[in-house]
């Protein structure tokens, strides 16, 4: 399900990722995770364009070689939807570059890449639609994505990066249950080691410094959900 919604300044940001490849997509996916990004992962053309026509995305990180139907075209069904892509492809060559260019990317990244420089790419490109916002506001936090700087009625908060993680990642997934596995899994980019107490501590620091005692609530056996008071 797809949610468009102002919460306290925060908006909410979908990206569609097609890739066939499995460990790049997984790649992608923990990586825009672990930054708030509610992401889909199809795996050829057919089933973007499946999930194209059910849902409503704010960005598509498409490869160029796809089962079913490849990226550029594609795009021939992306386009009247107005959404910016990003083409990620082995085709380095000019021709390929200015081919995608030309059918309507707003950009074109060549494997091998850098997450950082994809993650790069992807703010620039949201900010150019104002789909993307670098000042956060929810309740009496102030975030500063930028800069990585929380206050909390003017006084600035010191928080590890992983507390800062943390808070991004409830941030932009108000009210939702969070299995720890899921936590874990976003924040330290890591599978889930059974029986870890690394969420729960993190979790408890993170609450005494921001106050949400109350906000940031434990869900017995599966983890924990934020739940907002604007």
């Amino acid at each position: 399900m797809y949610y468009d919604f102002v919460l306290g300044g925060f908006v909410l940001i979908n990206i569609l990722i097609v890739e066939d490849e499995a460990p790049i997509s997984n790649l992608i996916r923990l990586s825009l995770a672990k930054e708030g990004y509610r992401c889909t992962c199809a795996f050829d053309g057919l089933e973007a364009a499946d999930y194209l026509e059910k849902n409503q995305y704010d960005l598509i990180v498409l490869d160029v070689m796809l089962p079913e139907i490849d990226g550029f075209e594609l795009m021939d069904y992306i386009r009247p939807l107005e959404i910016p892509v990003i083409f990620l492809t082995a085709k380095s060559s000019v021709q390929d570059r200015v081919k995608g260019l030309k059918l309507g990317a707003e950009d074109y990244i060549v494997k091998p890449f850098e997450v950082i420089e994809l993650l790069a790419r992807i703010d620039v490109v949201l900010r150019r639609y104002k789909k993307g916002d670098m000042m956060l506001e929810i309740g009496d936090l102030k975030i500063d994505t930028a800069s990585m700087q929380v206050w909390r009625d003017g006084q600035e908060i010191s928080l590890t990066k992983t507390e800062y993680d943390l808070l991004l990642l409830f941030v932009r997934n108000p009210r939702r249950a969070m299995y720890r596995e899921t936590i874990y899994e976003q924040v330290w980019g890591e599978e889930y080691p059974f029986g870890s107490k690394a969420v729960d501590l993190h979790i408890q620091r993170l609450r005494k410094k921001v106050g949400w005692e109350n906000c940031l609530r434990a869900i017995n056996k599966v983890g924990y959900r934020l739940e907002v008071e604007t």
